[in-house]
Order: structure tokens, then C-alpha cells, then sequence
């Protein structure tokens, strides 16, 4: 990705400090000379999947090396085939080891992806699901820019909550949510490469424990549509999936002629759901 110029605006008087960028980063510093600035790329991997986690990372790396991702022909993990994901992948953690980069990576299993949506909905999850990640990627008093690949359809708002969910001690913080950031930013570009690639990793760890080929874990996937269909014959479902999901609730009634069970019936010991349940 060459470099492009970039338009700021500030967004809303509600919330100052955050703004909009609708280009790709030119590499210029805004924060003043003498100011060494830190920029830091958040995406995810893993929203939709019936099955696995949902992965969260923030790469977190001095502005003046953004031409080093450039160089390295990082791009949205989705455009990339896995051979290069994955040497990609290694390079960039071969840059943590030797240059001034940290990563933030939080890996958030079914079970607190289900716990979660009992009040909640997954906009709101991914909301401090990115905070925690900047949080475990940066310190306060660095001078940061932040970039989001946004995941609510309202790209402004996703950015204002990420940085409610920081707390005032970020506030000094800019913050640039887009959709689609990882296909314009080489940072979070790079963010979407470490999350997908150790999603991926997760699934085969997951499918070796199982010991059956999980596939990708989305719905969409014939290897996990009828890998569901086995594991959904169980008693007792594997942890690995999400039980608030249709597919996966249609597939277990199927086999058991009742609701799927709850991960409070599975904390008590309880694994015949009741009649309220029902929906």
C-alpha cells in the first residue's frame, strides 16, 4: 500500500477527542516536532463462527515504522493467501523481538462470548474486547494514535465506546474508527494478520483436542455444519461452541427434541433444560 494523503475532521463536539480519517495514513506526524508518536492497529477475527473464539489484536509500534510494514506487503488478512498470512505473521513478531513493538492479544472463548450476550450483544463485546487489547498493547502517557477497523455499522460510535471503555486517562488519545480500516491501513492491517493467524491456530489446537476437523468454525463451512452435527449429539455440548447461535441451537434440538442447555444449567450440573425455556 503506497502512501495516500489523509482528511481529518473532528466528529462531534460531544466527544472532542475523537475524529475520522477517510484515507490511508501518510506517515506524517500530528503531534508536534520532537514528539515521538505511537500508533497502534485493533481488528478482530472470529465475530460470526458458530464455533471457537473471537480474537482481538492490537499491534502497537513507533509512526516512523510504518514504512517498514509497507515494505513488508502487509494487507487485510482476508486478501492474503494463508502461506503469506502466516509468514507475514512471523516476520512481524520477529519486529517485536528487535524493534519497539508490542502486541496486545485477547482471545475470548464461547463461554464468555455466551455469558456476555445473556445481557449484552457482540458490538457491545467487541467494544472492551478492544480496549482490553490497546490496554495490554500500550501504556498511558505514550503519545498515541489509534486506529480501528470499526465493527458496529456506525463506524463513529464504535470509536467513541472503544474509548469510553479506556476511561478518562486515554482521552488525550486520538482515535480513527473506519470500516474497512484493515484494507487502508498497513497497521491494522498487520493487527488483522495476528488475529486471524492465531485464531486459526486456536481451531486446530481446538479440533485436535476434539480430535474432529472443526474447519473454519463459521456456519458457512461444510466441515463445521457437520461437525456440529456430532458434537451436537452429545449430552453435554463442547465449550468450544457458542451456544447463542441459531444454527447451533437448531442443530442440538434436532438431536435432543429439547432447548439447547445453558452455561448456568452446565455450571450447576444441570443438563435438562426446562419448559420456559423453550423459545
Amino acid at each position: 500500500m503506497g502512501p495516500m494523503c489523509r482528511e481529518r475532521r473532528v466528529m462531534t463536539s460531544y466527544f472532542p477527542y475523537f475524529e475520522s480519517r477517510n484515507s490511508s495514513f501518510d506517515g506524517i506526524s500530528s503531534v508536534g516536532v520532537g514528539m515521538l508518536a505511537r500508533h497502534i492497529g485493533v481488528d478482530e477475527a472470529g465475530r460470526g463462527p458458530a464455533i471457537g473464539p473471537l480474537v482481538v489484536s492490537a499491534l502497537n509500534i513507533p509512526e516512523r515504522d510504518r514504512s517498514i510494514l509497507r515494505d513488508l506487503g502487509v494487507d487485510d488478512s482476508k486478501n492474503l493467501s494463508k502461506k503469506n498470512r502466516n509468514r507475514l505473521y512471523k516476520e512481524i513478531l520477529s519486529y517485536t523481538e528487535s524493534l519497539d513493538w508490542t502486541i496486545g492479544l485477547v482471545i475470548c472463548d464461547a463461554r464468555r462470548i455466551d455469558e456476555w450476550m445473556d445481557d449484552g450483544n457482540l458490538n457491545s463485546l467487541e467494544v472492551l474486547l478492544f480496549s482490553e487489547a490497546i490496554g495490554d498493547a500500550a501504556e498511558l502517557g505514550d503519545n498515541l494514535e489509534i486506529f480501528l477497523d470499526a465493527c458496529d455499522v456506525d463506524a463513529e460510535r464504535f470509536g467513541r465506546m472503544v474509548s469510553k471503555a479506556l476511561g478518562d486517562g486515554w482521552h488525550d488519545c486520538k482515535i480513527y474508527s473506519e470500516h474497512k480500516m484493515d484494507s487502508r491501513d498497513e497497521v491494522v492491517a498487520a493487527a488483522s494478520i495476528i488475529a486471524k493467524v492465531s485464531r486459526d491456530s486456536a481451531m486446530e489446537e481446538l479440533s485436535q483436542e476434539l480430535n474432529i476437523d472443526l474447519g473454519s468454525g463459521y456456519p458457512s463451512d461444510p466441515k463445521t455444519r457437520g461437525a456440529l452435527e456430532i458434537l451436537c449429539k452429545e449430552e453435554v455440548l463442547a465449550d468450544c461452541i457458542r451456544r447463542k447461535w441459531a444454527n447451533v441451537k437448531r442443530t442440538w434440538s434436532r438431536s435432543h427434541n429439547r432447548p439447547i442447555q445453558t452455561r448456568a444449567n452446565e455450571r450447576n450440573g444441570v443438563f435438562q433444560s426446562a419448559l420456559d425455556e423453550w423459545e
